[in-house]
């Protein structure tokens, strides 16, 4: 079991955030520990419908659990107060006591629905008290506002003057719709993370525990290690794959942070900018398909689409997202002449995949049951049974006599996948069977009974990783909840659509804002899903496709992450990096500019989102994009083979800005820009040719 972990930072960090830390080294953390990884056989069972339970059911256990675990957790981690611990349980249990009332009187509540009884009232008041508490204690105070004045909206509204009121809504009626049913906070946010978000989570989990973080920085080491600025370029390599298998960019940059921040430094390059590199390429990660940080979940949920098309429309602005990380620290690298590592001192990528190449096989049938139109439920389940089985299955094969054995024994795990692959869920049982075979085998030896620690500690961590995510969903519930009682997001959306009128850039511009000041204080998911129910129509109305609205608002709430003066990546990386946050969020918005111009490029050319089916609309728009993040990147750096000139730093820009702005001529001004340096800086460079160290 683990202890607490504060990754090299001080009490504050810890403080700051307060579920970061590991388990408390006490009874109380063996009880949480145990009740953790109950509550992430809870969630497996459901998703593999080992357990049938009522959509409504399952939600309520969720927020059930998470509020079991989040006030002890918090306390253990703020106080050392008995009286204080005490306080933790009784409101941990009461929340327990809630989900019991909600099971117990499931039937009975559907009956009543829109009718609630005294009883019923309380239960839901303190039901939404113990929200906002639970809110407030993990993650700061400007959240629980933010829903509050959503509920003050729903109670007092009426007294607005027009256009803001609406009709009028007792307390009774407020109540119903906010903490029974599937509107508030057991809505499609609790909803998709009770199922997707949970599980995705836990498969991160797993696979972090089985070495994928190793597996992921060895690859990242043995390609890139040796070029110049390779530090860096390790960083953002192996962010960008921690990306697709983890939820959190902030927990990105505190996992792989610990290695390449350190690693950076010890090669030359600034704390400050350091620090901005990891937590750029980390919070990228959040983009990066298959899981997206999990808004990727909630945005199919949310525009009733499949899941891959939202993964299709994210793929190349990712891709370019890190290209542009990976082209700055480039160049960053060559103004002050960073060279990469001794070859002789890095680790094979070859090598690194033969030795671990079997944790490839989850992410990779993960991605192709996605692709394939399979529930993300159904493929994160598949996933996450698979990594276990080989995770379970390599500690045997380890102790195997014979090569040969070895093989006979990978096979026969490998026509059991196809088996998983071919016959759907009702495998499930054939499944559990193989793996109380392996887990029998595992504890008859030393190194099995490691192994099965090890999956024991990952159920564990991945339930508590799932706790700020959880609560997020459950309370931002409440603004969706005053959207659809209300009908609030017509106002906002009427004012975007009337700045609109004049200009769309005007109203994306608004909507950036919005999104920034919002993920000023709080997390992704919930930023996009107050932001999205109230502009996304809007834009609609003013011809942007739902679709990449929705995305226009995602990049934005996961940019304000980097942005000052909040900037919780970059507040995440400043204990490992020595250096202020502050500093570290002016590198990582440099760094990351490219990502705050993506967006817009994709609302006025959708095909950069791949909403087109013409091919040669959409690679013109990506040879386009990747011409202005270069001309970008050697502005903002100034410098390419050598040290720009004010004139060319600004002729580069004249040229990306061209290529960005959908005008007429804008295009060809931009292209004959581009043409015009490139060409003057050859000459220059031709010029320079016996000066200029290659």
């Amino acid at each position: 079991m683990q202890t607490v972990n504060h990754h090299g930072s001080s009490v504050d960090a810890v403080l700051h955030q307060p579920l970061e830390g590991g388990f408390p080294a006490n009874i109380q953390g063996k009880v949480l520990f145990w009740l953790a990884v109950t509550f992430s056989l809870f969630q497996i069972a459901t998703a593999a419908h080992l357990i049938d339970l009522p959509s409504q059911i399952v939600r309520v256990v969720h927020v059930g659990f998470l509020l079991l675990m989040v006030f002890p957790l918090i306390a253990n981690a703020k106080s050392t107060s008995p009286l204080t611990h005490k306080i933790a349980w009784g409101l941990a249990l009461l929340a327990v006591g809630i989900a019991i009332y909600h099971w117990v009187e499931y039937n009975a509540l559907l009956l009543r629905a829109g009718d609630p009884l005294p009883r019923d009232i309380a239960i839901g008041i303190i039901s939404l008290a113990l929200i906002f508490l639970a809110t407030y204690l993990a993650m700061g105070i400007a959240l629980p506002i933010i829903a509050g004045l959503f509920l003050a909206y729903c109670l007092w509204g009426e007294y607005l003057p027009s256009p803001l009121n609406h009709r009028g809504y007792d307390l009774a009626q407020v109540i119903d719709h906010m903490a029974f049913g599937t509107e508030g906070i057991y809505g499609i946010p609790i909803f998709v993370s009770s199922s997707y978000i949970f599980l995705f989570i836990l498969f991160g989990a797993f696979l972090e525990k089985a070495g994928m973080i190793k597996l992921f920085t060895d690859i990242s080491l043995g390609l890139v290690g040796h070029k110049q600025g390779g530090a860096a370029k390790v960083a953002v390599i192996s962010s960008g794959l921690m990306g697709t298998i983890s939820g959190s960019g902030v927990a990105n940059v505190v996992t792989t942070g610990q290695f390449t921040i350190p690693l950076m430094k010890r090669f030359g390059y600034k704390s400050a900018f350091a620090g901005g590199v990891e937590a750029t390429a980390s919070m990228g990660g959040q983009i990066m398909p298959p899981v997206m940080g999990a808004v990727a979940f909630i945005m199919a949920e949310t525009l009733g689409v499949e899941y891959h098309e939202v993964v299709k429309a994210a793929l190349i602005p990712a891709i370019l997202y890190f290209y542009s990380a990976f082209w700055m620290v480039h160049l960053e690298a060559g103004k002050n002449h960073l060279y990469g590592l001794p070859k002789d001192e890095l680790p094979s990528a070859l090598a690194a995949l033969k030795a671990q190449w079997h944790l490839i096989i989850p992410l990779a049938i993960l991605v192709y049951l996605l692709f394939s139109g399979y529930t993300p439920l159904f493929a994160g389940t598949v996933g996450l049974a698979l990594t276990v089985l080989l995770i379970l299955g390599g500690s045997i094969a380890l102790g195997l006599s014979s090569n040969l054995i070895r093989i006979i024994f990978w096979i026969g795990l490998g026509l059991m996948m196809a088996a998983l692959l071919k016959s759907g869920i009702n495998i499930v049982f054939v499944t559990l069977i193989v793996l109380g075979v392996l887990i029998l085998w595992n504890l008859s030896t030393q190194g099995g009974r490691e192994t099965l620690k090890i999956c024991i500690d990952s159920l564990a961590e991945g339930a508590k990783t799932a706790l700020p995510v959880g609560i997020a969903c459950a309370i931002v519930g409440i603004v969706i909840g005053t959207m659809t009682l209300t009908g609030a997001a017509n106002t906002f959306g009427q004012f975007i659509v009337s700045v609109g009128d004049k200009s769309l850039f005007l109203s994306l511009l608004l909507t950036m804002l919005t999104c920034i000041i919002l993920g000023m204080g709080i997390p992704t998911i919930p930023n996009y899903i107050i932001t999205s129910s109230i502009a996304g129509p809007a834009l609609l109305e003013l011809g942007v496709p739902l679709i990449v609205s929705h995305m226009f608002v995602f990049y934005f709430g996961i940019l304000a992450d980097l942005t000052p003066p909040v900037a919780l990546a970059c507040f995440a990386a400043s204990p490992i990096a020595k250096e202020s946050g502050l500093k570290i969020s002016l590198q990582a918005v440099k760094i990351a500019a490219a990502g705050f111009v993506l967006p817009f490029m994709a609302v006025y050319s959708p095909a950069l989102m791949l909403q087109s089916s013409d091919p040669l609309a959409i690679l013109y728009i990506v040879i386009k994009a990747v011409l202005a993040i270069s001309l970008w990147g050697m502005a903002i750096i100034g410098y390419l083979r050598f040290p720009l000139t004010i004139v060319e730093r600004l002729i580069a820009t004249a040229a990306a800005l061209s290529l960005i702005m959908a005008l007429p001529l804008t295009d060809e001004i931009g292209f004959a820009l581009a043409a015009l340096l490139a060409l003057w800086l050859w000459f220059k460079l031709k010029k320079q040719q016996p000066s200029i160290q290659s």
